[in-house]
């Protein structure tokens, strides 16, 4: 896709991706492997209204952000392999009228329409599951209208799964670290003060289980909790519960963190714990520990320890080591980079990781 994207921004570059001058409307703009680009709720509503009955994915972006622009040129590449898909990009604060009606945030992100109706959302610059949402909506929205009772059975077991995904889920707007409303802000506050161990689903990520999810539990709002696989209810019902001393013995307790510690540094015969992980590291050290180990060609596991704050600081007093990033093998700790890079030099380092010493 590297070419081809690289192609489509030159393109874009030379005025194909252009805002529209007054006069006629986008339907008129539109061309197989191009982007459309929407600059009022005028030439918005027109566009539902023209490809009513075609999936329609908009791209709400920022000229300020690159990976904004990086995400048009997947747009444009996904352009030319669904040309019955309408790719439409929309500068979030430049139509804020649209960007509020549709709760935009941030940027980049991606809502997808069918029959003139929202049916699903991204927010974040991933391609992958960008590519994924498309084929899926794409393929759905070619089926015949005979398929319906066979799709809700699709979304049902999905939603089961889901539900079961760990012992303890929340389905939450946003996430634990960075909760997007204050319901679900208390909710996270009250589950980490009991200490409870629980995972999320982001309903703003996907509104094919924001929609059905409330039909499924029949439940209208969120957050919601779950425990294995039964609605617990919301934030009031979680909050009777946690008065009345119910709620801990209901959610599963999260282990001590020493506990916790263990069970990661044995989680693989070789676990990395950095900045980042395998796809990117997101600091230099961490990023040359990385490619010394993609050299030696053995399996190894990575933690990012950004995402767990209590990971981050507990694992330094654990190991007695103040750095990232941090090697181990089978639960012992090997060292930081310095450490690695010498192991190599001296040519024990690849010993160490297939267990031989």
């Amino acid at each position: 896709m590297a070419a081809g994207a690289a192609a489509a921004a030159a393109e874009v570059a030379a005025g194909v991706g252009a805002r529209p001058a007054p006069g006629p409307g986008p339907e008129a703009r539109t061309h197989s492997g191009a982007l459309l680009e929407v600059a009022s709720r005028a030439q918005f509503d027109e566009l539902l209204r023209l490809r009513a009955r075609s999936l329609v994915v908009i791209h709400f972006w920022a000229p300020w952000a690159p990976q904004c622009l990086q995400m048009n040129d997947v747009m444009v590449e996904l352009a030319k392999e669904h040309p019955q898909v309408a790719f439409v990009k929309l500068e979030a604060e430049a139509v804020p009228e649209v960007s509020e009606k549709y709760e935009i945030s941030s940027v980049p992100t991606f809502l997808f329409f069918q029959n003139a109706q929202k049916v699903d959302r991204l927010d974040g610059a991933h391609a992958p599951e960008l590519t994924r949402k498309v084929e899926r909506h794409a393929s759905s929205s070619a089926l015949p209208r005979g398929s319906t009772d066979h799709t809700k059975e699709d979304l049902n077991l999905r939603l089961k799964k889901l539900t079961n995904a760990a012992p303890c889920m929340l389905f939450m707007k946003g996430s634990p670290q960075e909760p997007r409303c204050g319901f679900s802000r208390q909710m996270v506050e009250i589950l980490n003060k009991h200490n409870i161990q629980f995972s999320s689903f982001d309903i703003f990520s996907d509104e094919e289980v924001r929609q059905g999810l409330k039909a499924y539990s029949n439940w209208p709002t969120y957050p919601q909790l779950y425990v294995s696989g039964e609605l617990i209810g919301g934030l009031d019902i979680v909050k009777e519960l946690e008065a009345s001393k119910e709620l801990d013995t209901i959610c599963p307790k999260a282990p001590k963190l020493e506990e916790r510690l263990k069970v990661l540094t044995n989680k693989a015969s070789v676990m990395l714990f950095m900045k980042g992980n395998k796809q990117m590291a997101k600091c230099g050290f961490s990023k040359q520990i990385l490619e010394i180990l993609n050299n030696m060609g053995v399996d190894f596991e990575t933690f990012d320890i950004l995402e767990d704050e209590e990971v981050r600081q507990g694992l330094k007093a654990y190991s007695n080591w103040p750095t990232y990033p941090q090697l181990y093998v089978k639960g012992e700790l090997v060292g930081g980079l310095d450490i690695v890079k010498e192991l190599k030099e001296n040519g024990e380092l690849l010993p160490i990781l297939r267990g031989e010493s």
